[in-house]
């Protein structure tokens, strides 16, 4: 047995568009007296990775313009319910509203998904392997609800470094019988545990994961390993 750990990193000012996430994050384990090490994963709230990249948009609070704002970035709306939109976005996530969000921001504006959240989790992998010398993987999460089920959790948009789905297909279980559908979700598992010590009102973007079994580290892209495709979709 393994043991694993997640660690909260101190709250980081406003974010703007422009910011380096990196150049946050450095002050953020300062302030914590942490340092990185090799196999770290790193945890990066999504929306901080939107406002750094300007991905914030006016808003006047009237439903005609939610509806602009989510046919902008929908692939195509699958469901409708009063205001409330199931769509997949042009990333391919199905979920409400295109993911568009309207909390922690400032009045009269809008938060928007990350255009290419995977191409993001590299860029800020990069860096933090050029600034500190140190081999870590990157989730970056957000918050999404589930089918069937009441609730949300937060899940993985992008990664990089590690394996987004853990296929456990043809090996043994503890009864030595062989698996044939198993496939375990890490990037998301990681990004719900994460969720619990990353308050929604506490301002605190970034968390460390340590302690995750060396095999779970490797390439791999949310957007090609975790969205199912549409020809496996049997509700759409």
């Amino acid at each position: 047995m393994r043991e694993l750990r997640v660690i909260p990193l101190p709250a980081v000012g406003v974010v703007q568009s422009g910011d380096d996430l990196t150049d946050l994050l450095v002050e953020s384990l300062a302030n914590a007296a942490l340092s990185l090490h090799d196999r770290d994963l790193v945890i990066v709230t999504s929306k901080v990775v939107s406002k750094s990249e300007d991905r914030v948009v006016q808003f006047d609070g009237t439903d005609r313009h939610k509806d602009e704002l989510i046919k902008g970035e929908s692939r195509r709306i699958l469901r409708r319910r009063g205001p409330l939109r199931i769509t997949e976005t042009h990333h391919g996530f199905v979920n409400a509203n295109a993911g568009i969000d309207l909390s922690n921001t400032a009045p009269g504006t809008a938060v928007l998904l990350p255009k290419d959240p995977d191409r993001s989790a590299r860029r800020i992998r990069a860096d933090i392997r050029r600034r500190f010398g140190v081999d870590v993987a990157v989730i970056i999460t957000d918050t999404f609800g589930r089918v069937w089920r009441q609730g949300v959790t937060d899940v993985a948009l992008g990664s990089a470094g590690i394996k987004p789905v853990l296929d456990l297909r043809g090996t043994p279980d503890a009864t030595g019988r062989i698996l044939e559908v198993t496939e375990v979700a890490i990037a998301d598992e990681i990004a719900g545990a994460a969720n619990l010590v990353l308050g929604k009102d506490q301002g605190t973007p970034f968390a460390i994961v340590r302690g995750l079994d060396d095999s779970y580290f490797g390439s791999g892209s949310v957007g090609e390993d975790l969205v199912r495709p549409p020809n496996e979709d049997l509700f759409r």
